[in-house]
């Protein structure tokens, strides 16, 4: 029983117009929801991203996207054939080769900052690649903290995550494929040195099982935090500032560890 993945992203933008020009026409998301205020994009078959209209200042937010080693050369082509702008690093390089992969960034007209990425362990034909990218999954959604130590002991208590690269002001705590990236409000996103802020979402863990829940309801309940029950029959909790929620989800329980990823084995 375990996180298994990122169902769902929430964000905010300031024109859902200008958001529906980049997703959908420049990155080729799937549209399955619109209107005035809302547009729900369908990157995966697994995996929701919303963005809500505000009026307001936003903070932006980091997120990932797994593409097969394979795939990630033509990823990368395609983005410029878009017209995506590739963010340098200070040596002017837009490709990082970092070992056990590779990565690149942008950001959308919000400045959410935006990464497709691979590795060379996660095995492939174990999910379907989607759409034009060949997305497998979201793998990666930014956390900043004030206190990166503090919170993912919170998280590894009350949800059963694992953790790697343990750092003081940087930490993955890992549920299945979904990697939250906790780090230090003090410590800049690559490769720009954007100031890591909080951002205003909600994001939505898929679980393996209605037990799993029951579980975390449980860890919640002893550490006295209050919760909400929610209508699909998961919950939602806030956590460090940061609004979460959990619901059972058809995703393939075993996919992380055929996968190969780091922290693969079950959770509770």
């Amino acid at each position: 029983m375990m996180i298994t993945h990122y169902s769902k992203l929430e964000l905010y933008t300031v024109s859902v117009a200008g958001v529906k020009q980049f997703y959908h026409d420049q990155l080729g998301f799937p549209i399955v929801h619109e209107s005035e205020s809302e547009i729900v994009f369908q990157p995966t078959v697994h995996f929701t991203l919303s963005f809500w209209q505000a009026a307001e200042a936003l903070t932006p937010a980091h997120l990932a996207f797994e593409v097969a080693h394979s795939a990630f050369d033509q990823a990368v082509d395609r983005l410029r054939e878009r017209g995506v702008t590739l963010l340098k690093w200070p040596d002017g390089r837009t490709i990082d080769d970092f070992g056990t992969g590779q990565n690149v960034y942008f950001r959308d007209g919000d400045g959410h900052l935006l990464e497709i990425i691979s590795h060379t362990y996660v095995q492939e034909g174990v999910l379907p690649p989607s759409g034009e990218f060949g997305i497998l999954y979201l793998r990666e959604v930014g956390f900043p903290v004030d206190d990166v130590i503090a919170f993912r002991e919170r998280l590894v208590q009350l949800l059963a995550v694992k953790l790697d690269k343990v750092y003081d002001n940087f930490t993955f705590a890992i549920g299945g494929t979904a990697h939250a990236v906790l780090a230090s409000k003090e410590r800049k996103w690559f490769p720009i040195g954007m100031t890591a802020l909080p951002p205003k979402m909600h994001v939505t863990f898929g679980v393996s099982s209605a037990d799993f829940l029951a579980q975390v309801r449980t860890a919640l309940e002893a550490k006295e935090i209050r919760y909400k029950k929610a209508e699909n029959g998961g919950l939602h909790v806030t956590l460090g500032g940061y609004s979460l929620g959990m619901q059972v989800a058809s995703f393939p329980e075993e996919a992380p560890a055929l996968l190969g990823l780091p922290c693969s084995g079950k959770g509770m």
